[in-house]
Order: C-alpha cells, then structure tokens, then sequence
C-alpha cells in the first residue's frame, strides 16, 4: 500500500511529534525529530514522512496529498489527539477509500476508547508498532496482524494479540535516510543542543522504573534492546556523509548509559569519526566511563535528577542516591562535560 506517514499540524508551539517526551506547547521553538514515525518508515517502501509543526505546514495542505495514497498512520498523543483525529476526517473527505491508523503512547494505552472516540480511525497499532505497520502497508489480512486493533466490517472493535517486542534491533533500517529524503533537518531546535543537530535511538527500553517517564510504560518497556556498536557507528558515518551541515548528534535512548561497557564502545569508534554527541544518561555513570565518553567526543548529558530530596527520589521510584548524583556532577564538570539538568 502507498503509505503516508504523518505528524498532522497542530497548534501554534506544540512540541509534541513523534520523538518528543512531554508533550507541551513551548515558549521558545523547540521539535524533536519524528524518530517513531521514521523508523516504520525505513519499513515500508516508497513511504513518505510530512511532519507538519516544524515546516509549518498547513492541514489544508496536507489534504490534497491524501488522493496519492492507500494508508496514513498518524502520530498522536494525548493532547493533540481531537486535532489529529480532524486531521484524519480532512483526508478522508479527500479521498474516501483511504485506511488510517494512529500510534502513539496515547493509542498504545487506550486502543478501545480511542478507536471508539474517533470513527474516522480504521486502526490502532499497540506497543512497539514498527512491524505492525509493515504488514498493514504489505497488505496482510488485519486479523492476522499481530499488535494492532481495529474495527471490522460490522464495526466491532477487535484487538489482536500482543506483538512481541523487537529483540534483534539492528532488523531496524537506519532512519536518517528518511529524515535525508522528506525532512529540513534546520528545521529542527532544541535549546541545549548544537544546531543543526540530528536524533536517533541506538536502543530501546528502559531498566527504570521512574512512575513519570513516558515510553519505557507505554512502548519500549523496561528491558534495554540495543543495536550493536557497529549498526549505530555506520548510521552514524553516513549521516556524517549526508548531512555535513550538522554539528552534534544526540542518541535519545531512554538511558544510554545503562550498559557501560557499551558506551565506551560506542565512544571509541565515534572518537575516530570526530563527530560532537550527546545523549540521555543517569546521575551515576562512573568517572571512568565519564572519561571514555568524553574522549570519544561526548559534549553534554542529558540528566534527569528530578529532585535533590531523597524521600522524593524514593518516592517517584528514581532508584538514585542524592550522594551519587552529587558525586556524577563534580566529576562531569572536572572532566569537562556540559550537563543539562531537568
């Protein structure tokens, strides 16, 4: 099936596309990249990826495209959700044969009520969806599609069984190809990070178990699957190639630093490509880890300390230690790492 992939225009500010954690409207311009909506795309042959809110593109530009494809599946999250279900009305309206489906947290967690609030959805695909969408778009029976919810011929909302959650991640195409073929990278902001910059996952999931943390619950779980250093080093070289105007990469795992001998792996090759990085990671990376990173071309950590109180800290689950956050900073700042701090 032709296949569209979109983050449907939204309102003014919204940074709440396909990559980002909190959906919020900002004061300043800040996006994400639609790294979830990428990655399905890397899939599906001859897709093409419209990420409205950083273009700037309008719905009533965006419809007339509708009559060029069989599928669109659409982002969503919970705050945006009545204006992409509109967004799918508009299209249909423009092309009444056209099947849509919707992922995202918000239809990860809430397949039935979603589905029932929105008629004009054909299809909700749950959890880790990137095969899911692929045998949509191949065209498989929906009743044998593993992960997806849908509503049959007689209206009745079905749900399929789970999808088991990708384990051989580097069965994952690069994403920077799709972002190279439909996205403006200088498109993109994020205010601690060098512009233009480029995000990506080398992993998914998360061993936290932070009660406020939003993909590790809803879509990539709490068992960290990585890609190997050679599939993240090679992306990383053809980006490099491809984007020669970029100054930093950012890897958006939830914890990148989970798996410590990985990241000095990592380091190390990135080292020998003289490319600028940063990433997530916790307040208790080791100093010597710190290093190896930071001689591999680490500039900035993204660290969640969410408070300085321990009862706090016990209380949101953070499984951190105020004396080791406190030890993790001194050593980032003797050794010449920025941290940006939330």
């Amino acid at each position: 099936m032709r296949t569209l992939f979109l983050q449907a225009p939204s309102y003014d500010g919204f940074d709440g596309g396909a990559g980002s954690r909190y959906q919020a409207r900002r004061e300043i311009r800040s996006y994400w990249y639609p790294t979830w909506l990428a990655q399905p795309a890397a899939l599906v042959g001859g897709s093409r990826l419209i990420d409205a809110p950083p273009h700037g593109t309008r719905l009533a530009e965006v419809t007339p495209e509708a009559r060029n494809f069989d599928l669109v599946v659409v982002h969503t999250s919970t705050p945006s959700f009545k204006s992409d279900v509109k967004a799918i009305e508009a299209l249909k309206s423009a092309n009444p044969s056209l099947k849509a489906g919707m992922i995202g947290a918000k239809v990860a967690v809430d397949a039935a009520g979603s589905l029932a609030a929105a008629p004009a959805v054909d299809f909700v695909a749950r959890n880790e969806f990137d095969f899911t969408i692929k045998d949509v778009a191949d065209g498989m029976e929906w009743t044998r599609i593993a992960g997806l919810s849908y509503r049959n011929a007689e209206g009745v909302i079905v749900h399929n069984s789970d999808r088991a959650v990708v384990e051989n991640m580097d069965a994952l195409p690069f994403v920077t190809p799709v972002y190279k073929r439909d996205l403006i990278i200088e498109n993109y902001f994020i205010g601690y990070l060098k512009h233009p910059y480029i995000s990506f996952y080398t992993g998914r999931g998360c061993k936290s178990r932070c009660t406020f943390c939003l993909w590790p619950q809803t879509v990539g779980g709490h068992r960290y699957r990585t890609r190997s250093v050679g599939h993240v080093v090679e992306e990383i070289a053809w980006a490099k190639q491809a984007f020669p105007q970029v100054k930093e990469f950012f890897f958006d795992d939830d914890t990148f630093t989970d798996n410590l001998p990985r990241a000095e792996a990592i380091a190390r090759e990135l080292g020998k490509l003289g490319v600028t990085w940063s990433c997530n990671a916790k307040a208790n990376v080791p100093r010597q880890t710190l290093k190896a990173m930071r001689d591999g071309g680490l500039r900035l950590l993204l660290v969640g300390y969410e408070s300085g109180n321990q009862q706090i800290l016990h209380n949101i689950k953070k499984g951190m230690r105020v004396d080791v956050a406190k030890r993790f900073t001194k050593d980032c700042h003797e050794l010449g790492i920025t941290i940006h701090g939330t």
